[in-house]
């Protein structure tokens, strides 16, 4: 094994190796990235800029928002160019710069997740306290959290994949550098690693939803009390479509990677990142946020804004 020649770059075989499908991928995908970066930014904006949505439950928001952009980002757009060329490589760091980044922003984003059910949870439930638990401080402490959570479930994998040997061959059966497939392509026992992957892997998506399951358990028991049924409609309805979200990422991220052997990616696999990378993200904004009433009100108040001055200017 050590007389073999090393790995300098690896070859992502992407989506497909039809050129015409790939173009009709390439202009799908760059619509879904564009709406998805689009949604976001109007959210991070709009809660920056108007006063009114200055509360908790918009400052989680804007910050899971910023987290989408950033994970989209680091995966769209290598993909939207391995969809033009012929020959879509990416150098040993690179790829495991990636690996990196996609393992630490979707570990903070389904944090965030949590934080934002806890949220509501205690706006629902415990109205008459959520100023009180809800600070800035405490806010500001649970987004921290977020983000130490999501740094110590990645230390250990940040450690181990760039110690891994590749000598063998260097094509990735993916649209990224997942996991998996830099697993299935090293010539070192990864046993450690597989273990550690899945067992972290495990926590922190079982742990995040079963926070997710338990605050909207509490919550839907409290909107059946609620006397009005306009009330419990619009709340239902609010719930609904988060609860959609949740069920489609986590059951498919749960399906990819919480099992044994790491090993042989499947093209069905390829499938389930899809819809947890891209399909999910394009989701998320609309669903969440502008959905939302004070939401399309800022956006409309925004909009009369800017063209209002549009008609002043000479």
């Amino acid at each position: 094994m050590r007389n073999q020649t090393p790995v300098v770059e690896f070859i992502i075989l992407g989506l497909s190796d039809s050129p015409h499908l790939n173009l009709l991928l390439f202009v799908l995908l760059l619509h879904t990235f564009l709406l998805t970066v689009m949604g976001n930014v109007i959210i991070v904006t709009l809660t920056l800029k108007d006063h009114r949505l200055h509360t908790p439950m918009y400052f989680f928001l804007r910050n899971f928002a910023g987290l989408e952009i950033c994970f989209t980002s680091a995966i769209v757009p290598r993909l939207l160019h391995g969809l033009l060329t012929d020959r879509n490589s990416v150098t040993l760091p690179g790829c495991f710069l990636q690996f990196l980044l996609v393992y630490f922003l979707s570990t903070c984003m389904l944090c965030h997740g949590s934080v934002m059910s806890l949220d509501r949870y205690v706006a629902i439930c415990h109205p008459l306290r959520y100023g009180t638990l809800m600070s800035s401080r405490a806010c500001s402490q649970l987004v921290l959290g977020c983000w130490a959570v999501s740094f110590l479930i990645m230390f250990p994998p940040s450690f181990m994949v760039p110690l891994l040997l590749f000598c063998g061959p260097n094509v990735i059966n993916h649209f990224y550098c997942d996991p998996a497939a830099l697993l299935q392509l090293s010539c070192s026992d990864t046993a450690h690693i597989e273990v550690t992957v899945l067992v972290s892997s495990t926590l922190i998506l079982l742990g995040t939803l079963t926070v997710n399951v338990i605050c909207y358990i509490h919550i839907i028991s409290t909107i059946l009390r609620i006397p009005s049924t306009t009330g419990r409609k619009k709340a239902f309805s609010t719930c609904s479509a988060h609860l959609l979200v949740v069920v489609i990422l986590y059951g498919s991220a749960i399906f990819r990677y919480v099992r044994p052997g790491q090993r042989g990616v499947q093209d069905f696999d390829n499938v389930l990142s899809l819809l947890y990378c891209v399909v999910i993200p394009l989701l998320n904004p609309y669903i969440y946020a502008l959905r939302n009433e004070q939401i399309k009100a800022s956006l409309k108040d925004a909009c009369l804004g800017a063209f209002s001055v549009c008609l002043r200017l000479p």
